[in-house]
C-alpha cells in the first residue's frame, strides 16, 4: 500500500511541476477548454430549461370552448365531462366574464357600459383541462362537433413552437460541441507535445535508467486531464455568474416574463449535475488530447 502511495505522490508532484513549467502554454489549453465547456454547459442548461418550460406548458394546457349566443355552459358541461382524457371542466358564465373584463378595463359604471353596448356582448365559456397534452387536437375536434359550440381554442401552436426551438437548440449544441471539442483536443495535443519536447532530455535520461513509457508519460496525461478540470471549474463559475445576472435582470420584468423565468428554473439535481458533467467532459477531452500527444513519443 505504501508503495502505491509513493508512486501516486510522485505522479502528482511531476504533474504539478509540469503545469508550472508549461507556463502560458497551459493557459492556451485551459482557455480553449473553458470556452468549449462554457458554451456546452450554457447550451445544456438552456436545453434543460426549454424542456422544463415545454413540460410546464403541456401540463397546464387547456382548451377554451366558446359557446353560441344564448347557449348556457351548464347544458354543455356534462357532454364535455363524458369525453375521454378530460380531467376538469370549469364553466365561466358570460356574466362572470363580463364583470371580470370591465374591472380589468377600469370601468366603474357597469350598467352604463351595458346600455352603451346593448347588453352583455360575451358568451358562456368552458375551460377544459386534459390528462395528456398529446390528445388536445383530437379532443378539440370532438368538442367542436357538439351542438351549441362556436369556437374551440388552445395554445397548441405555442407548444409546437417551443418544441421546435428545443430541437433546434439540441442540434446547434451538438454542432458547436463537436467543433469546439476537436479544437480543444488539438490545442491540448499541441500543448502537451511542446511540453514533452521541452523535457526531451529528462525523458531520455529516464529511459536510459530503465523507466517504462507508462511511468514517463503518465504525468503528461495527468496534465491534459488537469486542463479539462480547470477549464470545467472556470466555465461553471462563468455559467453561475451569468445565471445570477439574468435572474436579477428578469426579476422586475412583466408577469409573463417572470412566469417563463420561474417555469424554466433548473431542479436541484440538474443544478448539482451540471458542474459534474462539465468536469467529467473536460477531463475526457483533456485525456484524449494528452493521449494523442504522448502516443507518438511513446512509440518512438
Amino acid at each position: 500500500m505504501f508503495k502505491y502511495l509513493t508512486k501516486l505522490d510522485y505522479l502528482l508532484k511531476e504533474t504539478f511541476l509540469g503545469l508550472l513549467r508549461g507556463g502560458w502554454m497551459n493557459w492556451a489549453a485551459v482557455s480553449t477548454m473553458t470556452v468549449l465547456l462554457f458554451l456546452f454547459g450554457l447550451s445544456l442548461q438552456v436545453s434543460w430549461q426549454v424542456e422544463k418550460l415545454l413540460n410546464r406548458f403541456g401540463s397546464q394546457l387547456e382548451l377554451s370552448v366558446y359557446l353560441d349566443p344564448g347557449i348556457e355552459g351548464l347544458t354543455i358541461q356534462p357532454l364535455v365531462e363524458n369525453l375521454p382524457d378530460v380531467s376538469k371542466v370549469t364553466v365561466i358564465s358570460k356574466a362572470e366574464a363580463w364583470t371580470k373584463l370591465v374591472k380589468e378595463l377600469g370601468i366603474i359604471d357597469i350598467e352604463g357600459a351595458n346600455q352603451q353596448l346593448g347588453g352583455n356582448p360575451l358568451v358562456d365559456e368552458i375551460k377544459v383541462q386534459v390528462i395528456n397534452p398529446q390528445v388536445v387536437p383530437n379532443l378539440a375536434t370532438q368538442i367542436a362537433k357538439l351542438q351549441g359550440v362556436d369556437v374551440v381554442q388552445y395554445v397548441d401552436e405555442a407548444v409546437k413552437r417551443i418544441a421546435q426551438l428545443h430541437a433546434g437548440l439540441n442540434w446547434i449544441t451538438l454542432i458547436i460541441t463537436i467543433i469546439l471539442t476537436l479544437t480543444a483536443i488539438a490545442v491540448t495535443t499541441t500543448t502537451i507535445r511542446l511540453i514533452v519536447l521541452a523535457r526531451r532530455r529528462e525523458i531520455e535520461i529516464m529511459q536510459l535508467v530503465g523507466a517504462t513509457s507508462a511511468w514517463i508519460y503518465l504525468p503528461f496525461i495527468f496534465q491534459g486531464v488537469s486542463f479539462g478540470l480547470f477549464g470545467g471549474a472556470i466555465a461553471w463559475c462563468f455559467i453561475a455568474i451569468t445565471h445570477q445576472f439574468l435572474n436579477s435582470l428578469l426579476a422586475n420584468q412583466a408577469d409573463f416574463i417572470q412566469f417563463i423565468n420561474q417555469g424554466s428554473q433548473l431542479t436541484i439535481s440538474q443544478t448539482l449535475l451540471l458542474p459534474l458533467i462539465l468536469l467529467g467532459f473536460g477531463a475526457v477531452v483533456g485525456l484524449m488530447g494528452s493521449l494523442f500527444a504522448v502516443r507518438q513519443f511513446a512509440r518512438g
